[in-house]
């Protein structure tokens, strides 16, 4: 233990503190194993809904044994929270950041789930994809034969990091893979992948490139822990018309593929077996309730293996600042909801594995992992809501609030709305949070003309209001509104609803900026001349430790007239402030 102390001591002497981008010919590697090929034969599907699932609770949790970084974080939850320290500073200060939910899905124009939804007659999705690619039972027209075409030729994560600064964000969640299984890097575990097929560009490289040019921070996000249930439907076959009875192109896993395009690739490694001869599989629009895929063990610890070999490969090159895993459970393999199919402790061991690595290589454990459902209270471990954000203010454990405008993939018609990204960013941030919005890239890789618009929208409002916001923590009330009731920005991805959802001029959202001072945001402007009360920073109230010396309007010069009484702190609005939109900040500073 001695000397593994002293080398610790040792690479934090040698490294910087401040994070830099790693030098392929000098970073610190985990060495990683050849790819393994998926069991074979894989068993004969049976007949579906035939098998009943394992029962998770009874099914002992795998330890599994591929390589690690080894340190003093060990592969359980207990050692992660034990050995993590603080989160990044960064988290803290940078508060809002942009979600990257870009790959070939967009190419459907369907919004999210696509690949899946194509193959299932009810779905929107089924019907773009026969107007736009032809029916998939049709050897030629499956998702397999998008991602060959697939070239988003218009897609520049340069210009869209500068954009997305220039906006106020000051991170980024980039997608790595989704539940489509086809990883956008120079994949050492997944042969379909945006440098063999479609672009045949490492898109990941490009990001992290763009990222560190802009002194901004982000994390890739893996979605793959849903794949080899998600992609039953593409064992599916049409219920009615022509096509009856004719399986989808998932059926090309089970028959011979020689000669065929993808024969270099391996179409198992896409789709995957037909999961469909479990009960419960496919009943759903969304993911099982539970079980474990009992016919396939030794696929399904390869599958454990390859799902962590990917993760660990990305941050071997690419050395993100934090790592997604996307599910609706407190873990990927959990046997439980998107963690069906297999139990195992190998989230665990990739997290341990990147702390170590980490600490290895910047003298400490400045990155942290988003486990969403993980439970509050715990260190080394960040969680998410998704189209949410809590009720009160949550300090319990690291949190950051996520929708995406529209859906998370493009689709026609979306509403694109400055007012609602910022009022759910002003929602996150007075409860203790940050927020990242997901803002729709389409299929050729540009941006709508809307988004631009949009996008300068909220960078302007950031610019005037940024004091309460970058670096801020909530305060002892996260806000206030009419008769003692908070009026909330419905949830939900950010459409029509949270566009045209209407605040008075008497709900505030309270921040403590790093500088000491409350920030009080109006949210909405306030009609010229009128006079603000804010009941929480009265007199009576308590809630202020001093009385207020000075009030001040972020993006005014104007003196502003205020008087603190028993009942309220009253605020009177300039006149003719025709630089405001969407919610006004104003700087409380007390004796």
């Amino acid at each position: 233990m001695k000397s593994h102390l002293s080398l610790i001591f040792l690479i934090m002497l040698l490294f910087s503190c401040n994070r830099k981008p790693i030098n392929d010919s000098t970073a610190i590697l985990l060495e990683l194993p050849d790819p393994v090929p998926i069991p074979s034969p894989l068993p004969t599907p049976q007949a579906e809904k035939s098998i009943l699932m394992g029962d998770p609770d009874s099914f002992p949790e795998v330890k599994m044994d591929f390589p690690i970084f080894e340190g003093p974080y060990e592969s359980s939850w207990e050692s992660i929270h034990e050995n993590y320290e603080d989160y990044p500073e960064w988290l803290r200060e940078a508060k809002f950041g942009i979600w990257v939910h870009f790959g070939p899905q967009a190419s459907g124009m369907s919004g999210d789930w696509y690949a899946r939804r194509l193959y299932v007659e009810e779905e929107e999705a089924y019907a773009n994809h026969i107007r736009d690619y032809g029916h998939p039972a049709v050897d030629g027209h499956g998702y397999k034969d998008v991602l060959r075409t697939w070239n988003p030729e218009k897609y520049d994560p340069q210009e869209l990091v500068r954009l997305y600064h220039d906006a106020g964000a000051r991170f980024l969640f980039v997608q790595g893979v989704h539940h489509d299984n086809f990883d956008l890097w120079d994949s050492k575990f997944q042969p379909w992948n945006s440098v063999n097929l479609g672009p045949k560009r490492d898109l990941l490289a490009e990001w992290s490139e763009a990222v560190r040019e802009q002194n901004m921070y982000y994390g890739v996000t893996f979605h793959h822990e849903y794949t080899w249930w998600w992609w039953e439907s593409a064992f599916r076959s049409d219920q009615e018309g022509p096509y009856a009875g004719m399986q989808y192109d998932g059926k090309w896993v089970y028959e011979e593929d020689s000669g065929k395009w993808w024969e270099p690739y391996d179409l198992k490694m896409l789709y995957g077996p037909n999961f469909r001869e479990y009960e419960g599989i496919g009943v759903s629009r969304y993911a099982p309730q539970q079980g474990i895929f009992s016919n396939h063990l030794d696929y399904a610890h390869w599958y454990a293996t390859n799902w962590a070999l990917r993760i660990l490969d990305v941050i071997n090159k690419y050395d993100p600042d934090f790592i997604y895993t996307d599910g609706n459970h407190t873990q990927p393999f959990s046997g439980k909801k998107s963690g069906t199919g297999f139990k195992s402790d190998a989230a665990q061991r990739v997290i341990a594995s990147y702390y170590n690595q980490s600490l290895a290589r910047h003298g400490k454990s400045d990155v942290f992992s988003i486990v969403k459902f993980h439970p509050a209270g715990r260190r080394g471990i960040v969680t998410t809501f998704e189209g949410r954000y809590p009720k009160e203010i949550k300090t319990d454990q690291a949190w950051i609030g996520e929708n995406p405008v529209g859906d998370w993939y493009y689709g026609p018609d979306f509403v694109y709305s400055a007012d609602a990204i910022i009022r759910f960013l002003l929602e996150c941030v007075s409860r203790d949070g940050a927020y990242a919005v997901s803002i729709p890239i389409r299929p050729d890789g540009s941006l709508a003309p809307e988004c631009y618009d949009m996008l300068q929208e909220i960078g302007d409002w950031m610019k005037i209001n940024n004091a309460g916001i970058y670096g801020s923590k909530a305060w002892k009330k996260l806000g206030e509104g009419k008769d003692e009731k908070i009026r909330m920005l419905p949830f939900g991805k950010i459409g029509a609803k949270q566009d045209t959802f209407s605040f008075s001029q008497e709900d505030f959202r309270f921040t403590q900026g790093k500088d000491g001072h409350l920030y009080a945001y109006c949210m909405r402007v306030p009609r010229p001349g009128s006079e603000l009360s804010i009941k929480s920073l009265g007199k009576k109230a308590g809630l202020l430790e001093k009385a207020v010396k000075l009030v001040e309007l972020l993006g005014s010069d104007a003196k502003i007239k205020w008087e603190q009484g028993p009942e309220a702190l009253t605020i009177s609005f300039p006149a003719s402030q025709d630089q405001f939109k969407t919610a006004i900040c104003f700087r409380v500073i007390t004796d």
